[in-house]
């Protein structure tokens, strides 16, 4: 029996014996674009599964200039016709029907999605649209008449990576090597280290879930943490250290780890839908697991706070006792400062300040972090100071870390508040530092 990887492989295969090699020239600009101009014309499927193929494989050929100049070219030559815009619209106005209103759709869209789409057909072609996006990200920063390009594939991604598409997997020691070493490799919050580490959060008193989408095999999509605690962790370097502690005394699940996998798929939800099965998978395995929250870094914090002129500070603080936090600016400030207990008070309010009051463009939570549970429908249930004593969470947030609380029964009205009114619910520990 052959896989559809194989067939489509085997279609592309017979094509290629019907196409002009002379149009195939590596690390050649011109016949990559003469090949989209082709497959965005080319009706015929095999010769269109082979023309495509053609073009990932001439892409993946291209020098970093090269690559930008291609993104340049599909953009200009596939972008919305204004012309043929205006005149769509023209014509809806005079006969206001279902057809007129699809076809000024399809004129406003271009043909960039339909290359697109046409360039999937080939075999390993979702990967490597993924992969070819990871390029475009790098360089839109510098480039940003590239954006409609970009918001366009994360247009086709969103239907892709769509939930239902994808399989959720339990990862365990008895998981294939090839995808437990890609989840090391893949692991962005807290460091794996090698086999050992990894084996021992896949212990008994933890649960390691992943996406996996079936064009992409072997590749975790994102993936999840959770250990099995009494209450919510609060030291990351305590949840790394085996258990001791009998299973039928674990009433929580603290998620502490949350890792996007490709960066290709970069602005694609998918975090939310994964949270969600998670608690549902462990709620059937374990029904006396009630709690579920996180332990969650607070990147960016340290950063911020960095640029706060003293009036800022002041105002943030207001009434506080003690309002000097200049240490947390001095250059002997290092990991391990006792100064960070002694000011306990004053930086959870700072934490405090900028997870709640400090907004984006949007006027959503500056941290991203933040805006992805917020938005999930959890609550800012605590902030706790020294809860990551590593470099890597000193240099984030001074080592601060805070547990957000997914209440199950809440978690619907939660998000609505958050989606509709932007209203960012905290426990009463956190609303007297507000």
């Amino acid at each position: 029996m052959f896989s559809l990887k194989e067939i489509i492989s085997s279609i592309a295969d017979v094509g290629q014996k019907l196409f002009k090699k002379e149009k195939i020239k590596k690390n050649d600009l011109e016949s990559i674009i003469i090949l989209c101009d082709d497959l965005i014309s080319n009706k015929g499927a095999a010769f269109g599964i082979t023309v495509a193929r053609n073009i990932i494989e001439l892409y993946q050929t291209l020098s970093v200039e090269n690559k930008l100049l291609f993104f340049k070219k599909i953009n200009e030559k596939n972008k919305p016709s204004f012309r043929k815009v205006n005149e769509a619209i023209d014509i809806y106005k005079n006969s206001q029907n279902e057809k007129n209103l699809s076809h000024l759709f399809r004129v406003s869209e271009g043909s960039r999605r339909e290359l697109f789409t046409r360039m999937n057909m080939a075999p390993n072609g979702t990967s490597a649209i993924v992969s070819l996006r990871e390029d475009l990200i790098k360089i839109l920063k510098d480039n940003k008449d590239l954006k409609a390009l970009d918001d366009d594939l994360r247009y086709l991604f969103k239907a892709w990576f769509n939930p239902g598409f994808l399989k959720l997997e339990k990862i365990t020691w008895d998981t294939k090597a090839a995808v437990l070493e890609k989840i090391i490799k893949y692991e962005r919050v807290h460091q794996i280290k090698d086999m050992n580490e990894l084996k021992r959060r896949l212990g008994e008193d933890r649960r390691f879930f992943s996406y996996f989408h079936p064009a992409l095999e072997d590749e975790p999509i994102i993936f999840v943490q959770v250990a099995l605690t009494k209450g919510l962790g609060r030291s990351i370097q305590e949840l790394m250290k085996p258990s001791t502690s009998d299973s039928k005394s674990y009433d929580t699940a603290t998620f502490y780890s949350i890792s996007n996998c490709q960066e290709g798929l970069s602005g694609v939800t998918l975090g939310n839908f994964l949270i969600k099965r998670v608690v549902y998978e462990i709620q059937e395995e374990l029904p006396h697991i009630n709690n579920f929250g996180t332990l969650s870094p607070i990147p960016g914090f340290a950063d911020w706070f960095s640029y706060l002129d003293e009036v800022k500070i002041k105002n943030i603080l207001g009434n506080s006792k003690d309002k000097d936090v200049s240490f947390l600016k001095s250059k002997d400030f290092k990991l391990g400062d006792k100064r960070i207990v002694e000011n306990k008070e004053i930086i959870i309010k700072l934490v405090a300040h900028y997870i709640v009051n400090e907004k984006n463009h949007k006027g959503l939570p500056l941290n991203d972090v933040s805006r992805f549970h917020l938005g999930n429908g959890a609550i800012v249930d605590d902030i706790i100071v020294n809860a990551n004593v590593s470099e890597v969470g000193f240099k984030r947030s001074f080592g601060v870390m805070v547990n957000y609380l997914y209440e199950l029964t809440n978690i619907e009205k939660n998000h609505e508040d958050y989606v509709n009114n932007k209203k960012i619910i905290v426990s009463n520990k956190i609303k007297k530092y507000l």
